[in-house]
């Protein structure tokens, strides 16, 4: 991600500056860029000698591991265990062969020897009996000893990993703190607080992993220390997309939630800046379409901009403006949601009954939806399936990616309806209901590599995001009909 932000000197000339995040060639340093916040990698530093620390340990730790043999200890612990089991099966066995064959001979004696004859055989008997239950006794206590040998080696030798895993991460942690504190911010109240500070006071609690690289900190530090007075600042992507997120070359980002936001939120102090457009209420005045409704059940038309249910600022949504409509009503229950800038149908229940119904149906995928959608591109396939894997980007909620490893499976059919002046007009099938799935599987490279066009999180702006949920279907809750509801598609 590159950044520019215009400042404003004490003359009130207006100039820029420019940073990159992270690092280019593996330095920070790079002509017309503005430097770090702080080097880690200068030669003066504590970074290369305390990291070199940390290795040590990590040498330390992986030689041990090495020499250890604690795989092969395990395995002939295991192998130990199948044996024990087996010989002890085996002797029981021959315990109980011999218990049956001791009972005929009682049983036979008794018919042919003599009282005193077989008495003596008993006592015989029972000595036997006792021998063999002695027998059992060592054998198990031979091999309990044996494996509790082996499991006090085993034992000890993952304790000495385990101290030596926690004596890396305490170094690690350590120089982490450390390098944490070294990143000082300042705001425009000339106030300075470094990562650990600004971090302690969100959820967070500790900075993640490359707090202080991204370019919007690093613009705003340089201005501060050199007396500059910011004026208005972007960043934009340049290059390929990464493999997970989706990033579309030359277009422009907001900053991330997870890093650079609590960042931000301490160095703009002291500065006159535009309202946050997350506190402002875009669905303020707009009609509040309804398709339909019964005593059971209301289907809206939800126009893009509105909120389907209240936010943590905004309390205006489609579902408060069904509250309000419905005072008298059960519910209202929301069964399900768009997004804000999402236009289209959605469906409240008004009972208990209506929502216990419906809310099986969401669950099952007996609900059917079909969404329009006006993409970056002319598509040539006629019809499709996409199903790329999708989870929340942990750095950039609510940002989704696409990952393998940790995503949930996720399916959408699409069909072409027709092409236009570099755009194409699609039909959009979820199969799931995975969050931003439509906007995923379009923009990703592995789907259908063109965005929807006004998509500002996986695209780019425009008048509105041309998403529109255009078809709904479901049985009705009380009637058991199948019911189809249509919203005309609005671009």
């Amino acid at each position: 991600m590159f950044g520019v932000l215009v400042v404003k000197n004490s003359a009130g000339e207006l100039g820029f500056l420019s940073a990159f995040s992270g690092k280019i060639d593996d330095t920070n340093h790079h002509q017309g860029f503005v430097p770090p916040v702080y080097d880690m990698l200068d030669d003066d530093g504590f970074f290369r000698d305390e990291l070199e620390k940390v290795n040590e340990v990590s040498s330390e730790l992986k030689a041990f591991v090495g020499t250890s043999n604690i795989e092969q200890l395990k395995q002939q612990l295991s192998s130990l265990i199948e044996e024990e089991s087996s010989q002890i099966k085996r002797l029981k066995t021959d315990i109980a062969d011999s218990r049956k064959r001791r009972k005929i001979e009682r049983t036979q004696a008794q018919i042919t020897l003599s009282e005193q004859e077989y008495q003596e055989l008993e006592k015989n008997l029972a000595k036997q009996s006792v021998a063999q239950k002695n027998q059992l006794k060592r054998l198990k206590q031979e091999w309990a000893d044996k494996r509790t040998a082996l499991t006090e080696t085993i034992t000890q030798i993952e304790q000495a990993i385990t101290d030596l895993k926690a004596q890396r991460a305490a170094l690690s942690n350590q120089l982490q703190h450390k390098i944490f504190a070294h990143y000082s911010f300042l705001n425009a109240k000339g106030q300075r607080q470094d990562l650990n500070q600004i971090f302690a006071q969100t959820a967070y609690k500790v900075p993640p992993a490359g707090a202080g690289e991204c370019a919007a900190p690093k613009l705003m530090q340089y201005a501060y220390l050199n007396g500059y007075t910011p004026v208005a600042m972007s960043e934009f992507w340049w290059g390929h997309s990464p493999k997970s997120e989706i990033r579309q070359h030359k277009q422009f980002y907001p900053s991330c939630m997870s890093k650079c936001h609590p960042i931000l939120s301490h160095m703009l102090q002291g500065l006159e800046v535009d309202p946050n457009p997350l506190l402002e209420n875009p669905a303020q005045d707009k009609p509040f379409p309804i398709l339909y409704e019964d005593e059971h059940i209301v289907v809206v038309n939800k126009p893009e901009g509105f909120l389907s249910v209240p936010g943590r600022h905004i309390q205006d949504s489609a579902f408060y403006r069904i509250q309000q409509m419905y005072p008298d009503v059960e519910g209202p229950f929301a069964l399900h949601r768009l997004d804000m800038a999402t236009s289209g149908l959605l469906v409240f229940a008004l009972t208990k009954r209506a929502n216990k119904s419906l809310q099986k149906q969401f669950i099952s995928r007996e609900v059917k939806k079909r969404y329009a959608a006006l993409i970056d591109g002319e598509l040539q396939q006629k019809q499709g399936d996409i199903t790329l894997p999708l989870c929340g980007d942990p750095y950039d909620r609510p940002r989704q990616m696409v990952s393998y490893d940790e995503g949930k499976p996720a399916h959408t059919r699409y069909q072409l309806l027709e092409t236009n002046d570099g755009h194409s007009k699609v039909m959009l099938y979820p199969e799931t209901g995975r969050t931003h799935q439509l906007r995923v599987h379009c923009a990703h490279a592995e789907g259908l590599n063109m965005p929807i066009i006004g998509d500002t999180l996986y695209g780019r702006k425009d008048k509105r995001l041309y998403l529109h949920a255009q078809q709904l279907s479901f049985t009705h809750p009380i009637t058991k009909e199948w019911v189809t509801f249509e919203a005309d598609i609005p671009f």
